[in-house]
Order: structure tokens, then sequence, then C-alpha cells
């Protein structure tokens, strides 16, 4: 089941990530239509910016999940099959640490029992916990930096299940593997 999901969830990070990447081109290329014309629109360069952001999560989440990330090689390759597995384990048991740590710092600071208990009261969250997470708006889009912030907590969330999903495949070939070496 984790890893029906895993797969389905690494789909639309794909498309997710496809989608920003083409924002990207698109406001590049009316970045630089706009400034040729002399009539500069301001807020382009940080919608870009902020579409580069989320590509690069989404892309990330996914190439952990295939296991597709640059890697240094030389040891592991000189040692044997056995050996390589359990650093392969220890790779995924890394980085589901990872994601778990920033899972809980999202948590911590996003607050939303704190938020939901004050009734999403954004002063009110404000005033007890001096949190502007939710108020504090963007330079030259002026919507709440909330929005784009989110991929934060979904690329955490995602990589939490991606890496648990790697770790119990790692799991099981390391146990093949001390199996048919004994």
């Amino acid at each position: 089941m984790l890893g029906f999901i895993s797969d389905r969830l690494v789909r639309l990070e794909m498309g997710l990530a496809a989608l920003m990447a083409a924002a990207v081109t698109l406001l590049i290329l009316l970045n630089i239509g706009s400034r040729s014309l002399g009539m500069a629109i301001y807020w382009v360069d940080e919608l870009a910016i902020y579409a580069m952001v989320w590509t690069t999560f989404l892309a990330t989440s996914v190439a952990l999940k295939r296991r597709q990330v640059v890697a240094v090689t030389l040891l592991v390759d000189l040692l044997g099959r056995g050996t390589h597995a359990w650093i392969q384990l220890l790779c995924d048991l890394m980085i589901l640490t990872f994601a778990l740590a920033l899972l809980v710092l999202c948590w911590r600071w996003l607050d939303p029992v704190t938020f939901a208990s004050g009734g999403f009261d954004i002063k009110a969250f404000q005033g007890d916990t001096f949190n502007f997470v939710y108020s504090e708006k963007t330079n030259t889009l002026g919507v709440k930096k909330i929005w784009p912030w989110l991929i934060l907590p979904f690329f955490s969330l995602s990589l939490t299940l991606h890496a648990l999903n790697n770790l119990l495949g790692s799991l099981k070939g390391a146990t093949c593997v001390k199996g048919a070496v004994q």
C-alpha cells in the first residue's frame, strides 16, 4: 500500500514540477519581452523565483524516491554486494531521518494546533506565539508568503513517504542478501 501511494505521489510531483518548470520558462520570456519593450513587469522575477523553488523541491523528492541523485560510488563499488545493500539501507535511513526532522520542524514552524485552537484567527495566533508566518506578505506580489512556503511541509511529508518506502525495500534487499550469503 505504501509503495502504491509513493508511486502515485511521485507522478503528481513530476507533473507539478514540469508545470512549474514551464512556468519559470514562460515567466523569464515574459520578463525579457517586457523589459525589451521598456515596460518591465516588476513582480515577474519574484513569481519566477517561487516557481523555481517549487520545481526544485518537487524534483528533489522524485530524484530521492527513484534513487537518481548524484553519488560518488568508488568505495561502494569496491565492496561486496552484501555491503552495498547495507550501505543503501544506511542511506535510506539517513534520508528518512532528515525527512522526519524536516517534518517536525515544519509542524513547529506552522503550529497548526495552536492556529486551529484559536479559530484560525491570524492576529490572535500572532499575539499568542509571535509567529507571523500566516500574515507576512511577499515583496512584489503582495500575497501571503505562506502560499509559496507550503512547499516545505509538502516536501517533508512526501519525502518521508518516499524514504520510508525505499527503506522498507532496502530492508527486504538486505535480508535477502544476508540470507543468500549464509
